[in-house]
């Protein structure tokens, strides 16, 4: 690190797991996940489900908007079979919680979403899931679905509570569907809710942001996430829109993390506000850093000691069309081995270690040995300290996360992911 990171734009990129993946390459020879499986007991399961009712303006995620109701179904049917492959391969392992993400879950119809609970129902022994949604599919039906199922978490994607920046973000929703959702959440009766928002948003001011944050805030969401705006490549906002500006985004952030500090909320990471915290809060969902993890469906990542694993990624539409319906092609037998992925050393799975426990804003007691000079340098810059349970993010250091996140990729992983093809 050459110079202050006080001086580096904020928002180098949002590193939320490691390596991303854009690090993930043809693996060469099959591996076979019983042996992967082996070695590592599974604790927390992932469903991806790759649909949206139309994709956000913002959004890189691997996803399909508005997909054929045929596609949908034979979607279903091959989650269906890789399930059961992979459960007869996972011996003994228990899975104690899984998160659906996507896409948007509950596009999927009533029916369609219990049979895709009925097939985490195979894994998970506990009773701690989340699962996203959006305004428009957090019907009552289909909550009550969630419900019955047992879900603890549901995450509404809201973004703003301003319809003029959610027409600017390419959203669509209406102020009073997310009010409908909202009042229909609440009276199911979830634990957890959580509320994404984002600033940055262009045309976005201090007051509109805290107009959004107070509207998400009558509604006593037990958890919220605060994302800045990236615009990336291939996204609708990319081919309309500049970057944000960075000193906006950041007087946005402090406004954001001083007023939900001031409501009583904690500060778990640079995005993530919990109103609620039980001793035993951290270890309730699937975290990236440390646990091995069943991925299920397109698009879903599995996390097992020495390699991360998952279909290709894509963000156009014809590229994500394509690896879904290779997907929906696939054997039984090809659900038994990972093909596409990366493999981690002993330095890359302390680098992991390290980097996902400390942007999460946890002492960490041990830095690796070719990270200490960096992390040295953000003791001196102010943006970190020592205390006697390790090194923490100091208040300074959290509202530059997006810029110290990237900068603890190792050469090997960036050059991979530069060499990265965005389709």
């Amino acid at each position: 690190m050459t110079g202050s990171l006080r001086d580096a734009s904020p928002y180098a990129g949002y590193l939320y797991s490691y390596p991303h993946k854009t690090a993930y390459r043809p693996l060469g020879a099959p591996v076979s996940l019983a042996s992967l499986w082996e070695a590592d007991q599974a604790c927390a399961l992932y469903v991806h489900v790759p649909f949206c009712e139309m994709r956000c303006g913002f959004c890189n995620l691997f996803t399909r908007s508005r997909p054929p109701a045929d596609v949908v179904d034979d979607w279903l049917a091959t989650l269906q079979r890789q399930a059961r492959v992979v459960d007869t391969l996972l011996g003994d392992g228990v899975v104690d919680r899984y998160a659906i993400g996507g896409g948007t879950p509950t596009m999927l119809s009533p029916g369609q979403l219990q049979a895709v609970l009925d097939i985490v129902g195979r894994f998970v022994v506990g009773r701690h899931g989340s699962v996203e949604t959006s305004p428009a599919t957090a019907t009552p039906e289909r909550l009550a679905v969630l419900a019955g199922a047992g879900v603890t978490r549901v995450s509404l994607g809201v973004q703003s509570f301003e319809d003029a920046e959610v027409a600017t973000a390419l959203r669509p929703q209406t102020g009073p569907s997310v009010a409908r959702a909202l009042d229909a959440l609440r009276h199911a009766g979830f634990e957890t809710l959580n509320l994404d928002l984002i600033y940055g948003i262009p045309g976005q001011t201090a007051e509109s942001w805290e107009r959004s944050l107070r509207a998400a805030l009558k509604w006593s969401p037990e958890e919220l996430y605060l994302y800045p705006l990236y615009v990336r490549p291939l996204t609708g906002m990319a081919r309309r829109e500049r970057s944000p500006d960075d000193s906006l985004r950041m007087e946005l952030y402090r406004l954001g993390r001083d007023l939900l500090v001031g409501e009583g909320y904690e500060q778990l990471s640079m995005r993530n506000f919990w109103k609620r915290r039980r001793q035993d809060d951290r270890g309730k969902w699937p975290r990236c850093e440390g646990d091995a993890m069943i991925g299920l469906g397109v698009g879903a990542r599995s996390y097992t000691t020495g390699l991360h694993f998952a279909t290709d990624y894509a963000v156009g539409a014809r590229g994500v069309d394509a690896i879904i319906d290779a997907w929906i092609a696939r054997s039984d037998a090809d659900f038994g081995v990972a093909t596409h992925g990366i493999r981690l050393d002993e330095a890359e799975r302390d680098r992991r270690q390290f980097l996902m426990r400390f942007l999460a804003l946890e002492f960490v007691s041990s830095v690796p040995e070719d990270l200490q000079t960096f992390v040295a340098r953000l003791v001196q810059d102010g943006l970190a300290a020592w205390r006697s349970a390790g090194v923490q993010l100091t208040p300074d250091g959290v509202a530059l996360s997006d810029a110290i996140g990237p900068a603890l990729i190792s050469d090997a992983v960036r050059a991979r992911m530069a060499a990265w093809e965005a389709r």
